[in-house]
């Protein structure tokens, strides 16, 4: 921690090895973030630099008399910075050589089974198109149809669960995690904020709430639902 502290006000006053210090001792932080981002149709080293562009404004920034860990400080900064370049760039970006091959392929599967009356094998196609089979891979991906996260799986036993719950979190991601909702719980109201913790951080029932509120059920429900949506639209 105080290492961290004298890199940075030695960055902040011009020192090009500090920075570079203090990029290559939050790299595994960055590369946590980065790969939240994944499947977005972005090169994750692209959204590395990206990544890196946003600590790099966090190290100008930081005060060390803010009483926070630079790393709780620069996780909402370099997401940040993140969302911004897909939001200004598009949200899902193929590269063209890819869209071109992707375009390809329909066709030559048709002149293919014209031809032979067979169905192409994966590596008929690569060889039609004189690809790899990686980029034959890829290209054939990039026509799927993008899956929700909160995609409802059948499980063996007749329940349900989310698509969101097969996906492993390492210990990195639930800190980012805890961190992005601390952040957005912070910017409700205070009433609001009380609500959304008697909820979901204390187990409270609508019921219980209303009677603490003196208020009705149905009011809570209202005002929980209205609150989630607010914190969906902050997310």
């Amino acid at each position: 921690m105080e290492e961290t502290k004298k890199l940075i006000v030695r960055a902040q006053n011009g020192d090009k090895s500090a920075k570079e210090k203090l990029i290559r001792m939050n790299t595994g932080l960055i590369w946590s973030i980065v790969k939240k981002f994944s499947n977005r149709g972005y090169e994750l080293d692209d959204l590395f630099q990206i990544g890196a562009i946003g600590l790099l404004k966090c190290i100008d920034k930081f005060n060390n008399n803010y009483g926070v860990k630079f790393s709780t400080y620069a996780v909402p900064m370099i997401m940040g910075e993140i969302k911004r370049f897909l939001r200004d760039d598009g949200l899902i970006k193929i590269s063209r050589p890819i869209k071109e091959i992707s375009k390809k392929i329909k066709y030559v599967q048709e002149n293919f089974f014209k031809r032979t009356g067979n169905f192409p094998t994966l590596n008929d196609l690569a060889d039609e198109l004189k690809i790899s089979h990686e980029e034959l891979l890829i290209a054939m991906d990039s026509n799927k149809n993008i899956e929700s996260i909160y995609k409802t799986i059948r499980q063996p036993d007749g329940n349900t669960t989310y698509l969101i719950d097969k996906i492993k979190y390492d210990e990195h991601s639930r800190i980012i995690d805890q961190i992005t909702v601390n952040d957005i719980i912070n910017k409700l109201e205070d009433a609001e904020k009380e609500i959304i913790l008697q909820r979901y951080f204390y187990d409270q029932t609508q019921s219980q709430i209303a009677k603490k509120l003196n208020i009705s059920q149905v009011q809570v429900s209202r005002l929980e639902k209205k609150i989630l949506l607010k914190m969906k639209k902050n997310l």
